[in-house]
């Protein structure tokens, strides 16, 4: 039986837009790009934030729904297409990692912990971005939405993500900034971290996550009080 001071190998998912990574500057300003070609005024940054988080066509609707306007589903896809290629040349011009990850994926590594990217972010724009900001080497898996065909909260995804790592669902923690994260966590039956400096149009505090931290210096706690709770609970049954 295994000693409840002690944990196994867990392999840790992460979401990326708003949790990994600060992208909002750079988004925004790929939107605002699509809407300056449209004739539409940008959207400010402040209240684009929460318009992300669902995948680059869903931010494109929201920031055209903030102006009253909705568009045929060509003219999305050719919206859609100019955002991506845009964005794709400008993805971390002001992206950066948030304040005291890289201290805490490094503690994370040290312990032997798995590491592994779960976005609804495209892969490849999703690699891009982590290439960039050197971080990829830090992953087993970067996963996003057009990996297994599926996007969060379903389940498939996750799991998937958590088998490519080489890891396993039942050691495996999601933490998240949005109702997608909470809401895979919840299908895939794994606790869920929240963080409260991301982007969500819904407070993460509302959505219940078993773990909510306010800045990433207190992430390796929050990991360390789910994976304890768990050999516990292993520990009695």
């Amino acid at each position: 039986m295994t000693s409840p001071n002690k944990t196994c190998p867990y392999t840790l998912v992460f979401d990326l837009d708003g949790t990994l990574v600060d992208t909002a500057p750079d988004l925004i300003t790929a939107l605002n790009h699509v809407l300056d070609r449209e004739g539409l005024p940008p959207v400010p940054m402040a209240s684009a934030r929460n318009m992300i988080g669902a995948g680059a066509r869903k931010l494109i609707e929201r920031g055209l729904e903030a102006e009253g306007r909705a568009v045929m589903p060509a003219d999305m896809d050719r919206m859609t297409a100019d955002f991506i290629a845009y964005y794709a040349e400008n993805i971390a011009v002001e992206s950066r990692p948030f304040e005291g990850l890289e201290d805490a994926l490094d503690l994370f590594a040290a312990q032997g912990h798995r590491l592994a990217v779960c976005t609804n972010k495209l892969e490849w724009l999703s690699r891009r971005l982590l290439d960039q900001l050197g971080m990829t080497r830090r992953f087993a898996a970067i996963c996003g939405a057009d990996t297994f065909g599926v996007q969060k909260p379903d389940p498939t995804i996750f799991r998937e993500t958590v088998a490519r790592a080489g890891g396993r669902v039942a050691a495996s923690i999601m933490v998240g900034d949005a109702g997608t994260d909470v809401g895979v966590a919840r299908r895939a039956g794994v606790p869920v971290i929240g963080v409260s400096f991301g982007y969500t149009d819904v407070p993460i505090a509302d959505l219940k996550p078993d773990r909510l931290i306010h800045h990433m210096r207190d992430l390796p706690d929050a990991a360390r009080s789910l994976m304890t709770a768990s050999v516990l609970d292993k520990a009695l049954k």
